[in-house]
């Protein structure tokens, strides 16, 4: 490992914007001559990061060109959990090592699953409308039956994924007195307090299913046209997880056709969204909820991610 003769090694956040506004920010300059950028484009990456000993990136691309042209560099931190944006193999091979960031979202995910749901279970759109545009003003009556709503009681919750977020979210279910049923597309998370089913029989009998898995070789366009016509009619989906794991093209068609009740979406095969895409052209538009990849970002997920983050770095130093 190359050994940093610096006192305060310099230490560059490449797209700090990601992250928001988080007051504990300010604690990397204790440890280091902290830089940071808004955002960094794939030009502006080897200037930026030409003398710095360690980098911070989310979503900028550190490969084997920039690897190769950033000679001072000892230590990666990526600010997430998935590296797929960082070339480990060629860091490993050059001594650079590469610290993530795993568990600071769990809560803020699950929590943002169940919002996500409720919104779309209790047709709050509609609701809020009927009140702010004066109807329920002139109604007789103190109370308004429009589209019903149902209750998690009871029903059947499947869930696509069972890692730490996927079992924080079958507890929840739990709690709302739901049966929690899972399929792990790694074949490697078991749970013995729930139910393990293929996937077929988990979209076939779930009311609700949500998705916690990571998005690889064989989860992408898991749930297709074939897949989603499985759904139950009733059923609603939810994917926190990553976009490209549903098949817009073809869950646009089962929004429009009524193959199943709605969709609740965090993450998109392409962010921002494309201006484009099918699901922003369905006719029945408020059969579907989307929100701009912020369910991790709860004000405390970030400042554990900070920390996080920080901790990595002083682990690395105390190496020196």
């Amino acid at each position: 490992m190359k050994k940093n003769t610096n006192k305060k090694p310099k230490i560059v956040f490449l797209d700090v914007s990601t992250i928001g506004e988080v007051y504990n920010l300010y604690h990397f300059e204790e440890i280091g001559n902290f830089i940071t950028y808004e955002n960094t484009k794939p030009d502006q990456r080897l200037e930026r990061m030409s003398d710095c000993q360690i980098v911070i990136t989310n979503k900028v691309v550190i490969d084997r060109e920039v690897i190769d042209s950033s000679p001072s560099l000892e230590l990666i931190c990526v600010a997430a959990t998935g590296m797929n944006n960082i070339d480990t193999e060629y860091a490993k091979e050059k001594g650079i090592i590469v610290k993530n960031v795993a568990g600071y979202s769990t809560e803020s995910v699950a929590q943002s699953t169940f919002s996500m749901l409720f919104y779309l279970m209790h047709s709050t759109l509609y609701y809020h409308r009927y009140v702010k545009d004066g109807r329920y003003a002139q109604s007789e009556i103190f109370t308004h039956h429009g589209p019903p709503f149902i209750e998690l009681k009871g029903k059947q919750f499947g869930i696509i994924g069972l890692g730490a977020i996927g079992k924080r979210v079958a507890f929840l279910a739990e709690a709302f007195g739901s049966s929690v049923i899972y399929f792990s597309t790694s074949g490697r998370n078991t749970d013995t307090n729930f139910k393990h089913i293929s996937l077929d029989n988990l979209l076939s009998i779930s009311d609700i299913v949500s998705i916690h898995c990571p998005l690889n070789e064989q989860t992408k366009n898991l749930l297709d046209t074939e897949k989603l016509k499985l759904m139950k009619p009733t059923s609603y989906l939810l994917n926190t997880s990553r976009g490209g794991i549903i098949d817009e093209f073809a869950l646009a068609k089962a929004l429009d056709n009524e193959w199943i009740t709605g969709a609740a979406l965090d993450v998109l095969s392409k962010e921002p969204i494309d201006p484009d895409n099918p699901l922003l052209k369905i006719k029945l538009k408020d059969k579907i909820l989307i929100t701009p990849h912020i369910a991790w970002s709860s004000k405390e997920a970030r400042t554990l991610l900070i920390e996080k983050i920080i901790e990595n770095i002083r682990d690395f130093l105390s190496c020196q």
